[in-house]
């Protein structure tokens, strides 16, 4: 038995540290795979609201690929959606940096014909109850890419009204919607310009 108060003290808290490192180490194991799961679930809703009809694992045929995006190096992750064996849809989960608040996480969707299918947001910190109006659930907004090309509308007009282009933008908030459009175009052009598909299909 420890008699000195100081060593006991100290015996005591070490207990006490090893014990609470233990059930924080149990918690976070305990919740990992309840993290993992709900964010697959999040991802399958937003692949499903994009794309629909395919017969493939959509979540096990996943190309993970550095490459330049949006200005920065990233690891973007491309999900592949097959009827019958064939490709007829991508989906590609990629980071715009520069949202009002930062990164805005995105799915974006491209057919075999190089169309948009349309765009989600999967993760972003913009402004509640006004740069959050990109999502789904608060309006409608992001709805205007489905169906748009390179060449639909052209190049000059991928802006939003207050640049000169042709997409709306949010009352107070022109940063947010400036960015999925810019986002959105960049991705097209590195699909479209550097055959990222067919590269993926070799």
């Amino acid at each position: 038995m420890i008699q000195n108060p100081i060593l006991k003290a100290g015996a005591l808290l070490l207990i006490f540290t090893v014990v609470s490192i233990f059930f924080v180490s149990l918690t976070q194991d305990s919740t990992k795979d309840k993290i993992k799961y709900n964010e697959d679930q999040l991802l399958i809703k937003r692949l499903g609201e994009l794309v629909s009809g395919y017969d493939n694992n959509i979540l096990e045929e996943k190309f993970l690929k550095k490459i330049k995006l949006h200005g920065v190096e990233q690891s973007i992750g491309i999900y592949l959606a097959k009827k019958n064996n064939k490709i007829f849809a991508y989906l590609i989960e990629h980071t715009y940096p520069n949202g009002y608040s930062g990164n805005i996480r995105l799915l974006t969707g491209i057919d075999i014909n190089n169309k948009l299918l349309g765009v989600r947001v999967i993760t972003h910190r913009e402004t509640p109850g006004l740069g959050d109006k990109i999502e789904t659930k608060k309006s409608n907004w992001i709805e205007q890419f489905r169906g748009l090309s390179l060449l639909n509308p052209v190049k000059s007009e991928w802006k939003v009204k207050r640049d000169g282009g042709v997409f709306d933008s949010f009352t107070g908030a022109t940063i947010t919607p400036r960015a999925i459009v810019t986002a959105s175009y960049q991705v097209l052009v590195l699909f479209t310009q550097k055959n990222l598909m067919k590269n993926l299909e070799k």
